[in-house]
């Protein structure tokens, strides 16, 4: 089977990237992506994907996607790390939420309750139609963000 991506590196690149490897101060996976490199030249080693995936101890995948990244993309995005295409998806809580999140874990709880959990504040979000729908988990990872708590007087 013919490679789809050729790696032909000049002798600058050659250098630059044995100089990478050998000084080993850059992350672990430049310095893989750069043993990669070197090993597929195909005016040097030429060395099979399988090989190189085995003697680097890499997905066969990881060594294609290099290769791709260094033809279509050049050295940095070889060296670098693949760039996410979608970014995380929206947050829930914006920051006028957030703030009026941390405003009802500072009110009195409700009726019947002693203090706020983490459920009661999220249904309480709804209710209040800040957000749509809103799971105690996102409660909780934003408290913990902001170092607030549900309680109003200290647990210790």
């Amino acid at each position: 089977m013919s490679k789809k991506y050729i790696v032909r590196l000049t002798e600058e690149e050659r250098k630059g990237l044995e100089d990478l490897v050998s000084k080993g101060k850059a992350a672990a996976y430049k310095i893989k992506h750069a043993h990669i490199l070197l090993k597929a030249d195909a005016d040097g080693p030429n060395w099979e994907d399988r090989r190189i995936a085995e003697a680097f101890s890499v997905h066969i995948g990881t060594v294609c996607n290099v290769r791709q990244r260094l033809v279509e993309g050049g050295m940095e995005a070889a060296l670098g790390r693949k760039k996410r295409e979608d970014p995380p998806g929206e947050r829930i809580l914006d920051g006028k939420g957030e703030a009026r999140l941390i405003a009802l874990t500072r009110s009195k709880p409700p009726e019947g309750h002693c203090r706020w959990t983490l459920r009661l504040l999220a249904d309480k979000m709804v209710e209040w139609k800040v957000v749509d729908s809103v799971s105690y988990e996102t409660v909780r990872r934003t408290l913990k963000k902001m170092n607030s708590s549900p309680t109003c007087e200290s647990a210790g």
